[in-house]
């Protein structure tokens, strides 16, 4: 197959959620002519949320999927070119950046943007996927306020997961935590441990699993089981929470870029730079910490600014 042009642009950006979007406003804004590839999910995670209640300036709520069409319409009335397609390789050794889209169509940038966003980890569980956004959520802080006074499960055994138990516990009547081992295999810190024993409506089903969700079009129970026993109890729920862990969508920059253990992509403290000079990197793929979709906007803002100033610095180089 002939060799077809590679396309040059000033600022590239990777990923279309609430980072990826915003970033795209303001680099627009300020005449970068920035291209934006939507990546596998355009919009990102949210367009597998329902309601969204938190996010500022929506004060009946929105659709996520509704939201993620605001954005894009924005970014492109700003003059931002958004495209269909996944970055599949990147070259970051030296500049202009070369980034590689569905493998084949080769592009170089003098200042890339990375919003690729983090993935939810699942139970795998066909009812589970069937009822996501109609009752299974992985997100409680998001979804937590649609189950006030109602029963919820919530599976996971790590930080995350007790924290998340004791938001619920604030909200629902009961919240029922399946934890797959027994208390000396629970991966919480004790003291998050001795927070979720200590609080009243949260009870755990220790060496538990969940063998399935039931509800045909919203969740009406779930069917835990015991490792130990066998045994099967159904529980009703209204609300079925996974939290066991988030994967950070990094994969192809690992060659290039610094990250933690976990594969998220670190950021020099109060910026969105990167390790390498004018690669930024903005929302989940580089926040385990809040994951929600206004602090992705705001860092898909900081990293739109920090490469304005770095390809401002660049031409009066």
């Amino acid at each position: 197959m002939e060799n077809k042009a590679v396309e040059h642009v000033h600022c590239l950006i990777i990923g279309s959620g609430p980072a990826g979007y915003t970033a795209a406003i303001y680099a627009a804004r300020a005449a970068l002519k920035p291209v934006l590839y939507q990546g596998i999910q355009p919009g990102g995670q949210l367009t597998i949320t329902t309601e969204v209640e938190n996010y500022p300036g929506y004060p009946e709520g929105i659709q996520g999927p509704e939201m993620m069409v605001d954005f894009e319409k924005q970014a492109v009335r700003m003059g931002a070119d958004i495209r269909f397609g996944l970055a599949t390789k990147v070259d970051f050794s030296q500049r202009p950046f070369k980034v590689w889209i569905d493998e084949e169509k080769e592009m170089s940038a003098d200042a890339v943007i990375i919003a690729t966003g983090a993935s939810a980890k699942w139970l795998n569980l066909e009812s589970e996927q069937r009822l996501n956004g109609f009752g299974v959520s992985a997100c409680a802080v998001c979804d937590g306020f649609f189950f006030r006074g109602k029963e919820v499960a919530i599976v996971g055994a790590g930080d995350t997961a007790c924290e998340e138990a004791l938001y619920l516990s604030k909200l629902a009547s009961n919240v029922h935590m399946i934890v797959r081992k027994g208390e000396d295999g629970m991966k919480a810190s004790k003291v998050m441990q001795d927070r979720v024993k200590a609080t009243p409506n949260i009870k755990v089903y220790w060496n538990s699993e969940t063998a399935d969700i039931a509800g045909e079009n919203r969740v009406t129970a779930v069917h835990i089981r015991n490792n130990q026993s066998g045994t099967i109890t159904e529980i009703p729920i209204s609300g079925f929470f996974v939290a066991i862990g988030h994967q950070p969508n990094s994969d192809i920059f690992k060659d290039f870029l610094t990250m933690d253990e976990a594969g998220y992509i670190q950021t020099i403290p109060g910026s969105s730079r990167t390790n390498i000079e004018g690669v930024f990197a903005a929302g989940d793929v580089q926040d385990k910490i809040y994951r929600q979709a206004v602090t992705a906007a705001g860092s898909g803002c900081m990293a739109a600014l920090d490469a304005e100033r770095f390809l401002s610095a660049l031409a009066h180089a």
